[in-house]
C-alpha cells in the first residue's frame, strides 16, 4: 500500500515551506549558533515557525534538523546529543501540525555532513552513511512522514545518506534533493540527468533541486531534472535569489509576488512539489498558495522574452601539450638538483629572507621552497614572497609549499589560479600542521580536503577546468608535488598515503628531513622499488646536541638516530661543524639515490646551507 504522502503527491501538486535558518537569525539567532540545538533549548521558537508556514498554506514542513549530524554538531560539543536532536525536531514539527489543526505532513530534514568526501575530502562514503544514519534513526523514531534530503551538491555524499535512511526504514518515502549552479551543475561537476538517474535507482521517492540559486534558474534546471526522473516525482525549492548585505543584514530581494509566478510556472511544468528555501518566508509560502488555488494560466510571454539564465557551459580548455613540462622538471631530467627551503618571515619585512634568496640565486641553487606557515606558526603568505623572490631571481625556480589547512575549496582554487597567474609553477601540495601546534591553538582548520584531494584538483586545473569540471579557459601547467616521511612511525599508513598520491597524479616527491638513508631504503623496499617520479630528499642540517634532540623530540615527522644525537652530544661546542659534515656526506650519498636534495636552514642561517654545498659540483 502506497505510504499517505504519495498518494497525496498523486492526487496533485503540494506546497512546501520555506527556509528555516535564514527566519530564524532576524528572530534573534546568531549563524555562529547550532540552529539544531534549538530544538532543545528553545523548542518554543521552532514550533512558531512551523506554525507560521501551516498557517500560510504550507502542506508539508520541515523539521529544524538540517545540520543535525554529528560532524556539524561537533563545532557545539553536541554530537552525542545527534539523535536526540533529530528526534526532538520531528517532535516539534507534529505539535505544531496539531495546534493549527491542519493535515499536514513533517518531513525529516537532512543536509550535508560539512565535510568534502573523498577523494577531494578526508572521509569515506562509508564513514559519511555511518553520520547520516544517526539523525535518520532520531527522525525515525519521532515519527516523519518522510525524509528530505537536501542541498546535497556532491552525488556520492547524498547517495550514502540515501543508503543511511534506506538502512533505517525501506517504508518512508525520501525526497532527494540536489542543488545547481548557474552552470547547471553541482559544486562537483554533477548533471541533472547523471545525479537524478542515480538517486532513482539508489531508491529515491521524488528528486529535485534546491537552494543555490532563484526561482529563474531553479526551472531550468528543473525541466532536466523531469526529463531524467523516469516518472518519478520531482520537487522544486529555491532561494529567494541571491543575498545582499543590506542595513548590517544578509537579505533576499525575491518578492512573494515574484514566487508565487515560480509556483505556477513549475506545476505548468510537471513539478509536483514546490516550496523555497533561504530566505523565503511564510509571506512566499502564502502567496504561492493564493497562486496555486486560483487555478489562473501561467503567463505565455512573446517570443525572445524567455530568456535563459543558465550559462552555457565554456569551450573546453586548451590541454598543454604532452611532455610540457615546467622548468622544475625540466632541471630534474637533466640533472642533480638543490633546492633550499625559506620560510616567509613572521613579520612584514623581508629583507632578511631576500638576502637568504640572493646567496642562494649566487650561489647557483636550482630552486627555493617556500614553506606555508610550518608548525602552523603565523607568517607572511607563502605565495606573497615566492612572487617577490620570482620577480627578483627569476633564474631560481620556486616551489611553493601549499596546505588545505587554511582554505576552503574555493579558497584553493582561487589562490592557485592566483599563483598561475603571478608565474608560480610549481605546487608542493600539503594537509598542513593543525592550528592545534601553533600560535592559535584554537583556530579552526578547515581541512576541506587533504593532500591527496589537492593534487587531483592541481592535476584538473592541468587538464583545463575546475573541481567542477568547469573550463578555466586554459590549461595551468603546475608542476603536481606531494611529500613523504620514510621515518614514520607507522610506516604501513605512510606507505598507503604515498601510494594514493601517487594515484592522484604527483609529478615529484619532497621527504620530510632524513639522517640516514637507510631508513629511506627501507622505505622503498617496503614499496616495492622506487617511485616513477622524481625524488628531491630532505636535509636539515643540525646545529648542535640540543637542536638534534629538540628536533627529535618535539618536532612530528622528524626522527634524528641516536648514533648522531651521540655524536654531536659528544662533539660539545663543535656540534655545527659536525653537523655540516653530517649533512656534507648524506648528500654526497644521495646524488646515486635520489634526483636532487632541498636544505632546510636551521634559525634562518643560510649560510649554513652555503656551507653544506661548498665543494659539491653544482
Amino acid at each position: 500500500m502506497p505510504a499517505p504522502f504519495l498518494e497525496r503527491l498523486a492526487r496533485g501538486p503540494l506546497l512546501a515551506d520555506g527556509a528555516t535558518g535564514t527566519l530564524l537569525y532576524p528572530r534573534g539567532v546568531p549563524f555562529d549558533q547550532s540552529f539544531d540545538a534549538l530544538n532543545l533549548t528553545r523548542p518554543g521558537l521552532v514550533e512558531s515557525l512551523h506554525r507560521d508556514y501551516l498557517a500560510a498554506g504550507a502542506e508539508l514542513i520541515e523539521t529544524n534538523t538540517f545540520g543535525a549530524n554529528p560532524l556539524r554538531l561537533a563545532a557545539h560539543g553536541l554530537e552525542d546529543k545527534t539523535r536526540q536532536i533529530a528526534r526532538q525536531g520531528v517532535k516539534i514539527a507534529r505539535a505544531a501540525r496539531e495546534i493549527v489543526g491542519v493535515n499536514a505532513f513533517v518531513a525529516g530534514s537532512i543536509g550535508p555532513l560539512g565535510k568534502p568526501l573523498a577523494p577531494f575530502g578526508l572521509l569515506t562514503a562509508e564513514e559519511a552513511q555511518r553520520h547520516f544514519r544517526v539523525p535518520a534513526e532520531g527522525l525515525l523514531e519521532g515519527g516523519c512522514d518522510c525524509f528530505l534530503l537536501e542541498t546535497f551538491q556532491d552525488l556520492n555524499e547524498i547517495l550514502a545518506a540515501l543508503r543511511a535512511v534506506r538502512e533505517v526504514t525501506l517504508e518512508i518515502p525520501v525526497i532527494a534533493q540536489m542543488t545547481f549552479g548557474l552552470d547547471g551543475k553541482t559544486l562537483y561537476g554533477n548533471t541533472p540527468a547523471d545525479a537524478i538517474a542515480a538517486l532513482g535507482d539508489a531508491g529515491a521517492s521524488v528528486v529535485g533541486v534546491n537552494c543555490g540559486v532563484g526561482p529563474q534558474p531553479v526551472l531550468e534546471v528543473a525541466e532536466q531534472v523531469l526529463a531524467a526522473a523516469r516518472g518519478l516525482p520531482v520537487s522544486a525549492m529555491p532561494n529567494a535569489g541571491l543575498p545582499q548585505f543590506v542595513n548590517g543584514r544578509y537579505a533576499y530581494l525575491a518578492t512573494p509576488e515574484y514566487f508565487a509566478d515560480f509556483a505556477a510556472r513549475a506545476v505548468s511544468l510537471g513539478v509536483r512539489i514546490v516550496g523555497g528555501c533561504c530566505g523565503t518566508t511564510p509571506a512566499h509560502i502564502r502567496a504561492m498558495r493564493e497562486r496555486l488555488a486560483s487555478h489562473l494560466p501561467v503567463e505565455q510571454l512573446a517570443p525572445g522574452a524567455e530568456v535563459r539564465v543558465i550559462e552555457p557551459s565554456p569551450a573546453p580548455a586548451a590541454i598543454a601539450p604532452a611532455g610540457d613540462d615546467t622548468g622544475l622538471l625540466r632541471r630534474i631530467r637533466e640533472k642533480f638538483v638543490v633546492s633550499v627551503e625559506i620560510d616567509p618571515p613572521r613579520g612584514v619585512n623581508t629583507q632578511k629572507v631576500m638576502e637568504g634568496a640572493r646567496l642562494m640565486a649566487l650561489r647557483g641553487v636550482d630552486a627555493i621552497n617556500i614553506a606555508d606557515s610550518p608548525m602552523a606558526r603565523i607568517r607572511m603568505s607563502a605565495m606573497s614572497l615566492a612572487y617577490q623572490i620570482h620577480t627578483h631571481f627569476p633564474q631560481v625556480d620556486l616551489i611553493l609549499h601549499f596546505t588545505t589547512r587554511d582554505r576552503n575549496l574555493m579558497g584553493l582554487q582561487s589562490d592557485l589560479l592566483g599563483a598561475h597567474a603571478l608565474g608560480l609553477r610549481n605546487i608542493l601540495c600539503l594537509t598542513g600542521d593543525p592550528p592545534s601546534v601553533g600560535d592559535y591553538p584554537n583556530a579552526t582548520a578547515v581541512y576541506d580536503t587533504d593532500s591527496m584531494g589537492l593534487i587531483r584538483i592541481v592535476r584538473g586545473m592541468n587538464q583545463g577546468h575546475d573541481l567542477s569540471g568547469t573550463s578555466i579557459g586554459a590549461a595551468t601547467r603546475f608542476a603536481v608535488g606531494c611529500g613523504v616521511n620514510p621515518t614514520a612511525e607507522d610506516l604501513d599508513t605512510e606507505l598507503e598515503r604515498f601510494k594514493r598520491k601517487l594515484d592522484a597524479g604527483a609529478q615529484f616527491v619532497m621527504t620530510q628531513p632524513v639522517y640516514e638513508l637507510e631508513c629511506w631504503e627501507r622505505f622503498l623496499d617496503r614499496l616495492g622499488g622506487a617511485p616513477p617520479i622524481p625524488i628531491l630528499i630532505g636535509l636539515l642540517p643540525l646545529q648542535s646536541f640540543r637542536h638534534a634532540e629538540f628536533l627529535h623530540n618535539e618536532v612530528p615527522g622528524i626522527h634524528v638516530p641516536q648514533w648522531i644525537r651521540e655524536k654531536l652530544h659528544a662533539a660539545g661546542n663543535e656540534g655545527q661543524k659536525v653537523g655540516v659534515v653530517l649533512a656534507r656526506e648524506l648528500l654526497a650519498r644521495c646524488r646515486s639515490m635520489a634526483n636532487g636534495v632541498y636544505l632546510m636552514p636551521s634559525f634562518g642561517r643560510y649560510e649554513n646551507c652555503l656551507e653544506v654545498l661548498e665543494g659539491t659540483a653544482r
